[in-house]
């Protein structure tokens, strides 16, 4: 008989759980093991142990045992296992669009503009990114370039009148264990949930007008005088306050 202690995670920029799997593990080798992960990882990682005895030493064995691992990628070096978590740690852009629609159905229009506001108001509460992409001033108004780029095709002539972006509503759940999964998930979790609250009933060109506002970071960036300006985080620490309701 074996004992199987297996390290279960999820990975989601491969889209699968990912699990390492040792025999007779060691008390010392298991301390070793988990500090290893949560010192690259963190400590707030979605990370679970389990215990599991079988008559093989193989990975297949504790599938056929209890089929909560029959969905399960073994990972054979450590090494990858904790790069795969790694990369789980930060959030993109689209993925927090992608939350969001699966929540609210909204035009591609509104969609990018409340995205960067949930963007704005996570950076000015914690200083720090929410997500990693760059925030480029279009000319109607802050754009995050991996969304525009997923749902441009949802954008019409005529910007009141954008097809709806939506995700089925099934998808909230892994969308928001996404979010979870990043580095201060939970927080960052609450604050997106804070500022949808706040401006999900307003339409997407009174939004376009807020992020328009005399003093916005959107102006502050030199939009108008040259097109598609970065619009860094110090400008938006300084000038979020005057796009707020």
């Amino acid at each position: 008989m074996y004992k199987h202690c297996i390290f279960l995670a999820s990975a989601y920029n491969i889209k699968s759980r990912i699990a390492m799997n040792f025999i007779d593990l060691s008390l010392e080798d298991y301390n070793k093991i988990y500090n290893e992960i949560t010192s690259k990882c963190g400590t707030d990682i979605n990370l679970s142990i389990h215990y599991i005895p079988t008559d093989s030493k193989s990975f297949e064995s504790v599938k056929k045992h209890d089929p909560f691992f029959e969905d399960v990628t073994e990972i054979k070096s450590l090494k990858e296992f904790i790069n795969l978590i790694y990369k789980d740690r930060d959030l993109t852009g689209l993925e927090v669009a992608k939350y969001i629609i699966s929540k609210y159905p909204c035009t591609h229009l509104k969609l990018e503009k409340l995205t960067y506001l949930c963007y704005a108001d996570y950076l000015c509460e914690n200083k720090e990114p929410l997500f990693n992409d760059k925030i480029y001033a279009y000319h109607l108004g802050p754009v995050i370039k991996s969304v525009y780029k997923a749902y441009k095709r949802n954008l019409l002539k005529n910007v009141e009148d954008n097809k709806i972006v939506y995700e089925s509503l099934n998808k909230k759940m892994p969308h928001q264990s996404r979010i979870m999964a990043s580095r201060n998930g939970l927080n960052k979790l609450i604050s997106i949930n804070k500022t949808l609250e706040k401006y999900q009933d307003l339409k997407a060109r009174e939004l376009v007008e807020l992020t328009h506002k005399s003093n916005s970071p959107w102006e502050n960036s030199g939009a108008g005088k040259k097109s598609y300006q970065i619009i860094t985080d110090e400008t938006i620490l300084k000038y979020h306050k005057y796009e707020t309701i």
